[in-house]
Protein backbone atom coordinates (compact mmCIF):
# COMPACT_ATOMS: atom_id res chain seq x y z
CA UNK A 1 0.00 0.00 0.00
CA UNK A 2 0.98 3.74 -0.73
CA UNK A 3 0.76 6.41 2.41
CA UNK A 4 -1.12 8.87 1.01
CA UNK A 5 -0.96 12.52 2.91
CA UNK A 6 -3.74 14.91 2.77
CA UNK A 7 -3.19 18.31 3.08
CA UNK A 8 -5.29 20.70 5.30
CA UNK A 9 -7.31 21.81 2.72
CA UNK A 10 -8.76 17.84 1.73
CA UNK A 11 -8.92 16.97 5.26
CA UNK A 12 -12.59 17.37 5.63
CA UNK A 13 -13.14 15.39 2.49
CA UNK A 14 -11.67 12.65 4.77
CA UNK A 15 -12.59 13.12 8.05
CA UNK A 16 -9.59 15.05 9.05
CA UNK A 17 -6.91 12.15 8.60
CA UNK A 18 -3.33 13.72 7.34
CA UNK A 19 -2.50 10.82 5.54
CA UNK A 20 -4.22 7.27 4.36
CA UNK A 21 -3.53 4.04 3.21
CA UNK A 22 -4.35 3.08 -0.58
CA UNK A 23 -3.93 0.31 -2.70
CA UNK A 24 -3.01 0.58 -6.82
CA UNK A 25 -0.07 -0.31 -9.32
CA UNK A 26 -0.48 3.05 -10.56
CA UNK A 27 -1.20 6.84 -8.77
CA UNK A 28 -4.39 6.53 -10.73
CA UNK A 29 -5.53 3.20 -9.24
CA UNK A 30 -4.48 5.09 -5.39
CA UNK A 31 -6.72 7.93 -6.29
CA UNK A 32 -9.40 5.88 -7.64
CA UNK A 33 -9.00 3.38 -4.49
CA UNK A 34 -9.22 6.97 -2.38
CA UNK A 35 -12.37 7.99 -4.20
CA UNK A 36 -13.91 5.10 -3.91
CA UNK A 37 -13.49 5.24 -0.10
CA UNK A 38 -14.03 9.42 0.66
CA UNK A 39 -16.39 10.36 -2.71
CA UNK A 40 -15.82 13.79 -1.74
CA UNK A 41 -12.02 13.92 -2.91
CA UNK A 42 -13.58 12.86 -6.43
CA UNK A 43 -14.57 16.31 -6.95
CA UNK A 44 -11.62 18.28 -5.69
CA UNK A 45 -9.13 16.04 -7.45
CA UNK A 46 -10.58 15.13 -10.91
CA UNK A 47 -12.59 16.45 -14.00
CA UNK A 48 -14.11 14.35 -16.61
CA UNK A 49 -11.65 11.26 -14.89
CA UNK A 50 -8.65 13.35 -15.09
CA UNK A 51 -6.45 14.91 -12.41
CA UNK A 52 -7.69 18.54 -12.27
CA UNK A 53 -5.29 20.93 -13.46
CA UNK A 54 -4.90 22.54 -10.17
CA UNK A 55 -4.14 19.27 -8.60
CA UNK A 56 -0.43 18.48 -8.03
CA UNK A 57 0.43 15.15 -7.10
CA UNK A 58 4.23 13.97 -5.95
CA UNK A 59 5.63 10.53 -5.43
CA UNK A 60 8.96 10.41 -3.88
CA UNK A 61 9.13 14.17 -4.31
CA UNK A 62 8.72 14.07 -8.18
CA UNK A 63 5.73 15.51 -9.93
CA UNK A 64 3.81 12.50 -11.55
CA UNK A 65 3.36 15.49 -14.89
CA UNK A 66 7.05 15.16 -15.11
CA UNK A 67 7.08 11.18 -15.14
CA UNK A 68 3.72 8.98 -16.37
CA UNK A 69 1.01 11.37 -15.05
CA UNK A 70 -1.94 9.16 -13.44
CA UNK A 71 -0.27 5.92 -14.90
CA UNK A 72 3.13 6.43 -13.22
CA UNK A 73 3.82 2.98 -11.16
CA UNK A 74 4.05 3.25 -7.25
CA UNK A 75 5.44 0.44 -5.39
CA UNK A 76 4.71 -0.40 -2.08
CA UNK A 77 5.38 1.93 0.77
CA UNK A 78 5.66 4.84 -1.32
CA UNK A 79 4.67 8.49 -0.72
CA UNK A 80 2.05 10.20 -2.56
CA UNK A 81 1.57 13.76 -1.76
CA UNK A 82 -1.61 15.84 -2.94
CA UNK A 83 -1.51 19.69 -3.35
CA UNK A 84 -4.70 21.20 -4.89
CA UNK A 85 -3.28 24.93 -5.78
CA UNK A 86 -4.29 27.53 -3.48
CA UNK A 87 -5.34 30.81 -4.86
CA UNK A 88 -6.60 33.86 -3.41
CA UNK A 89 -5.62 37.41 -2.16
CA UNK A 90 -6.19 40.56 -3.66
Amino acid sequence: MAAVRIPPALRAEVGGARELEARGDTVGDVIDDLVERYPALGGQLLQDGELASFVNVYLGGEDIRTRDGLETPVRESENVILLPAMAGGN
